[in-house]
């Protein structure tokens, strides 16, 4: 594709000259190798200081930025997101993170995995044993990582990946997609940790899901990608209805994940949602996104057929990519979980 067709995804107005990162970043994300690991990290760790937080006045910016590299690259928008996170969580927190440092953000949990903390603020904190689905763990420098404080509540805490009781384990990471992004769990031993925020902050608190909405932004770019091969394909040759009708279909659900995302921003930005309405306000916006980008996969695979699945390795790449990344949104069960809120919060009048 040629330099001049990599433009960044808008949720709002067009960037000022003052305010043009989105479409920086969309170049910059271009001219990178997800393969070259270390080189994208660099670049997320230059690039992470000038991007908005959120709720900060420029959550749409950000927003944008995370949509303008998941439709260039799904791989570098991986890298990306997370260490953008951790950012946030530190500056919520009222941490100035080391110059140059890369982050990830771990806080899944598993069978026959469990990491644990000991200690006090006072004292110190160390932690042990091992933390699943830590991705990227063998190329950053440091690590924000949920451990369980006691038997019922956990903490997040930041380590330094070179202590030497880390170890990074090979795991099974064979996916089709995000190849590059290696997904393994750590184990810890006696590893010295720094507590970030008070026991269960990092998942009481309303950034957790602005983080949440940051990464449906990034599949929001995915499947603008998509879309953009089936546009191109309408205008090199004559489209018939059949095409023509997935290209609409295309277009109306891409304008409504646009509409959420930039609604969203602009409510986060306005402080209007808080506590239970924080995350009502995430699940929904998570779930109409995730929707929309099966939706643009459906369409787009039927509208293109099987030749640029065959011969187009950039194609091919976002559309394995993507396909993986929206899994971190678990389908009819974040639904369930949705209309659960729904009934609870509102029990006599449905908020529509």
């Amino acid at each position: 594709m040629p330099e001049t067709a990599v433009r960044p995804v808008l949720l709002t107005s067009p960037p000022t000259a003052d305010d043009a990162l989105p479409g920086e970043a969309a170049r910059s994300a271009r001219g990178l190798d997800p393969a070259d690991v270390e080189a994208v990290l660099r670049w997320a760790a230059g690039l992470g200081p000038r991007v908005p937080h959120p709720a900060s006045g420029g959550t749409a910016r950000r927003w944008e930025l995370l949509a303008s590299v998941g439709a260039q690259d799904l791989s570098v928008a991986r890298m990306l997101e997370p260490h953008l996170d951790a950012l946030a969580i530190l500056a919520e927190d009222g941490t100035t993170p080391p110059a140059d440092s890369t982050w990830g953000v771990w806080a899944a949990e598993g069978p026959n995995a469990r990491l644990t903390a000991q200690g006090s603020d006072e004292a110190g904190w160390v932690l042990d044993g091992r933390k699943p689905w830590c991705s990227l763990a063998g190329s950053l420098t440091h690590g924000l990582v949920t451990a369980w404080v006691g038997d019922h509540q956990r903490r997040l805490f930041a380590v330094e990946m070179a202590d030497p009781g880390v170890t990074v384990e090979d795991g099974r990471w064979v996916p089709a997609g995000l190849a590059e992004v290696v997904t393994t769990p750590v184990a810890m031993t006696a590893v010295a940790a720094r507590p970030v925020g008070t026991t269960g902050w990092y998942l009481e608190r309303d950034g957790f899901w602005w983080g949440g909405i940051g990464v449906a932004a990034v599949w929001y770019g995915g499947a603008v990608g998509l879309a953009r091969r089936l546009a191109r394909q309408v205008r090199e040759r004559e489209p018939d209805q059949l095409a023509l009708m997935h290209l609409g279909e295309v277009d109306a659900a891409l304008a409504g994940a646009r509409a959420t995302l930039a609604e969203a921003a602009a409510v986060v930005d306005a402080g209007g949602v808080t506590g239970p309405g924080a995350v009502l306000l995430g699940a929904r916006v998570r779930h109409v996104v995730a929707t929309a980008v099966e939706l643009v996969g459906r369409h787009v695979a039927h509208a293109v057929g099987p030749g640029p699945l065959s011969q187009e390795p950039e194609h091919v790449a976002r559309v394995a990519d993507l396909a993986l990344y929206v899994r971190q949104h678990h389908a009819e069960r974040d639904a369930a979980g949705l209309g659960g809120m729904l009934a609870e919060h509102h029990p006599e009048e449905a908020p529509w």
